[in-house]
């Protein structure tokens, strides 16, 4: 049987359906459109090409204007249809992939196996597809903001288009960007721009909207609206700005260039951040500031699993051993959230099985998460203090790392509406030991973070690609020679229509494959 994520869910021309409308305006080369009754996919070229023909997203039908018609568009218009495509791409591939590969669950159908550590070619177009196509939408509200003089909106454009571009090359490595979505100007084939190169401008970005934000002007009542993230609070989309800015600080901290303005290192200008000028980079501080999206289970704004079967959503698979012995070890509330119950207790199974040897069910995804507003995460306060834990474990920033760390933990069970355990913390796999080796805390840090990560993207995986933790169990079915794929392959398409230019970026970064590391891993 297939299921729904078997497929990617690509973008629809406008003609197909009236009552959705968006504008497609991709990268530089192909873009993938399906509706046909017998499912073929038709592959057509576009970047620019289609620059000028309106396509779909559902539900937005008062609030959106097509950009690529109007010259007068206004940037709200933009924002929400964009946010929500993104993040119900984003669930839908952290439900497929990463939480396979950081072993959320484990599927039981034999030939999945990104369980295995296998991940093949035809994964990347989806993201890669519906990532560029919503950078085209932040560049055109940046543009049409500037137009009219709205710093706040030039400051959420920014942001947006600095959290899509690091999952582009979180995710890839080197990829299009100096020349990335310019298909109107006739730039068909981009180069490749290096990722040291790409965070050194996502690092300016960030903090041209903090300066932006400064002034601290909140949208409109009607703007509001339309601002799924934070209703127009400019001050939370600061903290939210800044709190990025931390988490890419930290992804890009094994390297020591003088990549972040002010030819400053990661780690100084961490330093700068939280220690020397926090006033000045205010930060998410509470659950209430988390960016996340959060769903109301009515059109526009829906979980992408609302309309799955219940079938579809849990009985081709069952949570890992892993993720539910840590929380039975804790008595983490957030079980009863999170799985379902087996044998009348939490159990799951074990990931990386051979073939052919799938495990007997166990507990699975409840039916309730198909519709968890808070399965929209994006960036939560639980991951921003335990991003500055670390940080003040290794010494980049003053501040206590066990008061971090502690409230990191905490707040990723209060974020769920639920109460802390008594010995939660005393718990002798969560309790901070003073006297505990770098790497025992290193690994608490991140176990902590894993669990606020949940369906949160790709984030999992990239912070395990960085640092090794937390430490996975290993099965005997692993392939790939037992290494946890480092990236993702370029499209297939952009093989071929961009040739050059991936040829160069091959030849730059390495092989093609998965894996081949990208710059910060070391």
């Amino acid at each position: 049987m297939e299921r729904p994520f078997d497929q990617p869910g690509l973008h629809r021309l406008n003609n197909i359906s009236n009552d959705e409308t968006r504008s497609v305006a991709s990268l530089h080369s192909t873009f993938i459109v399906v509706k046909t009754l017998n499912r073929l996919f038709l592959l057509l070229l576009t970047a620019a090409g289609l620059a000028t023909a309106p396509a779909c997203t559902k539900g937005f039908e008062e609030m959106n204007i097509n950009p690529n018609q109007n010259p007068n568009v206004i940037p709200e218009t933009l924002l929400a249809p964009a946010l929500t495509d993104l993040v119900k791409r984003n669930m839908d591939r952290a439900f497929r992939i990463t939480n396979e590969l950081m072993q959320v669950h484990v599927s039981r159908v034999d030939n999945d196996e990104f369980h295995r550590y296998v991940i093949r070619p035809a994964e990347a177009d989806y993201m890669w597809n519906g990532w560029y196509t919503q950078l085209t939408d932040f560049r055109d509200m940046y543009q049409s903001a500037t137009a009219v003089k709205s710093k706040t909106f030039m400051a959420i454009a920014r942001i947006c288009e600095v959290w899509t571009f690091s999952l582009l090359t979180d995710t890839f490595g080197d990829v299009p960007y100096s020349e990335a979505i310019q298909g109107r100007a006739g730039q068909l084939q981009p180069k490749f721009d290096r990722q040291e190169d790409i965070y050194r401008d996502l690092f300016v970005k960030l903090e041209e909207a903090n300066e932006l934000l400064k002034t601290n002007v909140d949208l409109t009542a009607d703007q509001s609206q339309l601002d799924p993230l934070f209703q127009g609070n400019a001050l939370k989309w600061r903290k939210f700005g800044n709190s990025l800015y931390l988490r890419l600080l930290m992804r890009v901290s094994n390297r020591t260039d003088a990549i972040a303005p002010g030819g400053l290192s990661p780690q100084a200008k961490l330093r700068d951040m939280v220690s020397t000028n926090p006033g000045n980079y205010p930060l998410i501080a509470s659950n209430a500031e988390s960016a996340i999206l959060r769903w109301t289970g009515t059109a526009p704004y829906q979980s992408p699993f609302q309309t799955w079967r219940t079938a579809d959503f849990s009985s081709f698979s069952s949570m890992s051993e892993f993720f539910i012995n840590n929380l039975v070890e804790w008595n983490d509330p957030r079980l009863a959230k999170w799985a379902t119950l087996s044998n009348g207790t939490y159990e799951g199974i074990p990931s990386g099985y051979l073939p052919t040897q799938i495990p007997v069910g166990k507990s699975t995804y409840p039916a309730t998460l198909m519709t968890e507003p808070l399965l929209g995460n994006i960036l939560n306060y639980p991951e921003v203090q335990l991003l500055l834990a670390e940080a003040a474990l290794r010494g980049w920033i003053t501040g206590d790392a066990k008061t971090y760390y502690e409230t990191g933990a905490t707040n990723g069970i209060t974020l769920w509406g639920l109460t802390v355990p008594g010995p939660f913390l005393t718990n002798a796999d969560v309790k901070w030991e003073p006297t505990s080796t770098f790497d025992t805390k290193l690994d608490q840090i991140h176990l902590q973070k894993y669990y606020a990560l949940f369906f949160t993207d790709f984030q999992q995986w990239f912070e395990y690609r960085r640092t090794g933790h937390p430490v996975l169990p290993l099965g005997p079915g692993l392939k790939n020679n037992r290494r946890m794929p480092a990236r993702i392959n370029y499209p297939l398409y952009v093989q071929s229509l961009n040739q050059l230019n991936y040829q160069a970026a091959v030849a730059d970064q390495g092989p093609d494959d998965i894996n081949t590391k990208v710059w910060w891993q070391l």
